[in-house]
């Protein structure tokens, strides 16, 4: 069984694509063309499951076409509309830079007090103000000057966090 723990989100299937299978796919980080992976993970009523890909070809810099094994009708891949994406964190090359969708899962410990606030669940890039959305639904601002430390092998983050801030 695959855990949230072990994937991060890198963005969500849209409508079915012809006739043959094919699924729109929308995405925040093509890490799935950087790594050789041979699957991507869906989130299908609630439970993480493992779509092996047959082919993708590429519609443009955040959508590709996306042909998962098995799913060979249109009416099989209208099942998987609005489905999450996500993509296994063992595949993640260590060494490769670290993008913004990537820090889903890391945890984020207060500086002051050294305890921890919570894990990243996604990270909203949507406006110029960037924010941090942990797994409780709190929204932290993931501005460069809150950020002091970020630890890739504990996978976690310290943030010098406004006072207040988590009161709210």
């Amino acid at each position: 069984m695959i855990r949230k723990e072990e994937v991060y989100k890198i963005g969500r299937l849209g409508k079915a694509h012809g006739v043959h299978g094919e699924v729109s796919f929308q995405f925040d980080d093509d890490v799935f063309d950087r790594v050789d992976a041979d699957y991507l993970v869906l989130e299908v009523d609630g439970i993480l499951v493992p779509f092996f890909i047959e082919e993708y070809r590429f519609r443009s810099d955040t959508t590709a076409l996306v042909k998962f094994c098995d799913i060979d009708t249109q009416e099989r891949a209208r099942e998987l509309t609005n489905c999450d994406v996500y993509f296994p964190l063992a595949l993640v090359d260590k060494d490769a830079p670290l993008t913004l969708s990537g820090l889903a899962g890391f945890e984020i410990v207060d500086a002051e007090t050294g305890k921890s606030v919570g894990r990243i669940a996604t990270v909203d890039d949507s406006t110029a103000n960037i924010l941090f959305e942990l797994e409780d639904g709190m929204l932290i601002p993931a501005n460069d000057d809150l950020i002091t430390r970020i630890d890739t092998t504990s996978r976690q983050i310290t943030m010098s966090i406004p006072a207040g801030l988590l009161e709210l």
